[in-house]
């Protein structure tokens, strides 16, 4: 991606004329993925797709948000493991509302917040619910998970010979350890994948989070199969079909 569609590489005239243009907030979080993936993997994922958005869609990216909302013990479980570092809902509601407001004082009327941690989600849709509140609606704002507009077929395509577990426990599993090895292989540890079943859903949440909760090792799931062609197709799924609500949420 050239540095011209990175805020944080510009300079500030440079981002007054990308006003026009959309912009895109990636925000993920930094927590435990298991013995193979970095702690920074949704924050790594986020930031990789949101730059293939902006190529596509002729957008710019800024610097990516990397610390989220609390993991349940059966999304990630994060705070039983060293390295989590989790954020309060209000935290995570002001940050992305501050930087929304801010854009939007700035001038740009095309927002896509680009989220790569499953527990942001309603933190973020009420910060752009109150900055849409605030402003009249001025500007058109998209919200969505990397996963979200990946089409059945394509998933279907990603774990022909494997079996999905539901995204939910998707965690340090197949999709993200692909979408890493096509991202950033050299992050990745394969030789320490831990090839086991995983955990099991459960249809209830308990606190005190306590030891046993989630598997020792930290995934929630087998990332067996796992490779930089299944990562490929998801990012390209992704991407192409963003760039097209983008296309029709912002009338270009």
């Amino acid at each position: 991606m050239g540095s011209n569609r990175r805020m944080d590489h510009m300079t500030w005239p440079e981002f007054k004329e990308a006003k026009t243009r959309p912009v895109i907030v990636p925000i993920g979080s930094t927590e435990q993925h298991g013995q193979h993936l970095p702690i920074g993997t949704d924050a790594v994922l986020a930031t990789r797709v949101a730059e293939d958005l902006a190529e596509r869609i002729d957008g710019t990216v800024l610097p990516t948000l990397s610390y989220g909302y609390k993991s349940k013990p059966l999304s990630g479980g994060g705070p039983l493991f060293p390295g989590t570092i989790d954020m309060n809902g209000v935290t995570v509601i002001n940050q992305m509302h501050d930087v929304l407001s801010e854009l939007i004082a700035d001038g740009f009327t095309k927002i896509v917040v680009m989220n790569a941690h499953f527990e942001n989600e309603a933190f973020i849709v009420e910060a752009i619910d109150l900055v849409t509140r605030e402003t009249g609606g001025v500007a058109t704002i998209v919200e969505t998970n990397w996963w979200d507009p990946v089409p059945q077929s394509v998933i279907d395509k990603v774990f022909d010979g494997l079996v999905f577990p539901g995204w939910a426990l998707e965690h340090a599993a197949v999709t993200e350890t692909s979408l890493m090895l096509h991202y950033a292989p050299e992050l990745v540890h394969m030789d320490r994948m831990v090839e086991e079943a995983g955990a099991t859903a459960k249809s209830y949440v308990r606190y005190p989070v306590r030891q046993g909760d989630v598997p020792a090792h930290g995934g929630l799931a087998n990332p067996a199969g796992s490779s930089a062609e299944r990562g490929r197709l998801i990012a390209e799924a992704c991407v192409g079909a963003v760039a097209e609500i983008c296309a029709e949420e912002f009338g270009e």
